[in-house]
Parts: C-alpha cells; structure tokens; sequence
C-alpha cells in the first residue's frame, strides 16, 4: 500500500504544481472548481445523501454558486467574509469533534446539517485559494507554498509518528494519529515557512509572523483531515472514494487542504502580504 501511494503521488504532484504555478488564475479557478465538485460529490455520499440523481443536481448548484463567486469577485466585502466564514467553519469543527457522536445517526436532519457544513468546507477554500493566486506579488508561488505546507506536514507528521508516536492525538477518531505526529508536522512545516518565505522576500518580522501562520495553518489542516475521518466513521467507510489506487478519492487528499487555504490566506491577509 505504501508503494503504491508512493507511485500515485508521483504522478499526481508535478501535475498539480505545472496547474498551480503555470496556469493564469481565470483558468486555475476552474480547474479548482472542478477538483472541489468532485470532492463534494463524495462528501455528498459520506453526508449520507444516495440517490444520485439528488446528488447530481446538489453538483450543480454548487456549480452556479461558484459561478456566482466568481462573477462578485470585484466585491470589497464578499470574498474576505467567505474566507472568515471558513476560518470559523474550522474553529466551530474542533467542538465538532470533541463531541465526535453528535450526527452520526443515519437521519434526514444530520445529512442535511452535513451537507451545510460541507458548503463550509468547500465554498471559502475555493475562494481562498483563488484570492491567493491572483494576488499581484508572487501569486502563484504563495498558493504552491500553502500546499507545500500541507504536503510538508503530512510528511512530518507521517515520520515522527512512526518512530515517536504514543500517546494518541484522536483514538475514536482516526487512530492511526499521534501527538508526536502533531509536532513532526510543526516543525516541517516550519522549516518550509521559512525557506518559503524568505525566497519570495519576506525578510523582516513578519517571517516570524510567517511561521506562526504556518503552525496555525497546519493545526487546521490537521482538523481538516479528522473531520472527514469522523465523517467516513459516520458513514462506516474507509475511503471518500477509490480515484486514485492507495490514496482513496479526492475528499481523501483534499481534506487537509480545504482547512488549511482560508486560514493561510487571512494570515496572508494580516500580514499584509
């Protein structure tokens, strides 16, 4: 398994760094929206919705809704709120998961409140990481760091697990995780932070503001990864999907992504970066 999940991220991560750094925004936004409507058609399943004409007609909505995003982008106000509104999406997750049996029973009331947060989930990552690249000042190169981060992090935290991890960050959860693995992913992700941002001259204080970012972008990725884990739990199953051989489907790569872009991008933002 291993070696096959070895095999299916090194085909899949030069793709996706040619789409994040070489193509304009105009069209990085779709090819996001595209990757994000598959991946709520998974979570779409995991909420419990099986009818798939229902499902496929929640994808279209959500279509629209980025269309509509898209189209209002110019608005001073409404893409900063999306992304606050997923920032808090992601604190709001973290009693979610404390109180991990809330919504697990099979009703109509909890899939649709898992449909909800799942608008949460997709909608301010999207706009995030869209904002980011279209930022004047390196745009493409911060949206290829923010992944980095969360690419970085898996490593970390993978590694230190494996020759440090013990105590169980979140047994009932997703047992595999530890604290060892937590802080392995601290300090990777430090170390890219800080490479990362130096390299597109950031070189003052705010490096340190930078890796501060960076550590508060990973605990959410971190929340992010749980989340859907406790939904697969919910759901009684192992992966989101089987798209890609060892790696599950997209909700399974996507997961720690989708927490981590719109806390990334309002640090960005503080940081006046």
């Amino acid at each position: 398994m291993l070696r096959q999940r070895v095999l299916t991220a090194l085909i899949l991560a030069p793709l996706v760094i040619l789409l994040i750094l070489f193509l304009p925004t105009d069209f990085f936004a779709v090819a996001l929206a595209a990757a994000f409507l598959a991946a709520t058609w998974e979570w779409s399943r995991l909420s419990g919705m099986k009818n798939r004409v229902n499902r496929g007609i929640l994808l279209g909505f959500a279509a629209v809704f980025f269309v509509v995003l898209w189209l209002l982008r110019s608005s001073a106000l409404l893409w900063p709120a999306v992304i606050a509104a997923g920032v808090a999406w992601w604190l709001l997750a973290c009693v979610w998961l404390r109180h991990f049996a809330f919504g697990a029973a099979p009703t109509a009331e909890n899939r649709n409140l898992k449909l909800l947060a799942g608008a949460f989930v997709i909608f301010p990552a999207w706009v995030a990481g869209v904002n980011i690249h279209a930022g004047e000042s390196h745009g493409h190169a911060w949206v290829f760091l923010a992944m980095l981060l969360v690419w970085a992090a898996d490593t970390g935290a993978y590694f230190a697990g494996r020759f440090f991890g013990k105590r169980k960050l979140a047994p009932n959860i997703s047992p595999g995780k530890t604290w060892a693995g937590v802080y392995g992913a601290f300090v990777a992700s430090a170390l890219v932070i800080l490479v990362g941002g130096w390299l597109l001259g950031v070189r003052d204080a705010r490096l340190i503001g930078l890796v501060v970012v960076a550590i508060v972008t990973v605990a959410s990725s971190i929340v992010g990864d749980l989340v859907e884990s406790l939904m697969k739990r919910h759901a009684s199953v192992k992966d989101s999907g089987a798209l890609f051989p060892g790696h599950g489907g997209l909700l399974d790569r996507l997961d720690s992504v989708f927490a981590a872009l719109p806390v990334f991008a309002l640090g960005k933002l503080l940081l006046g970066l």
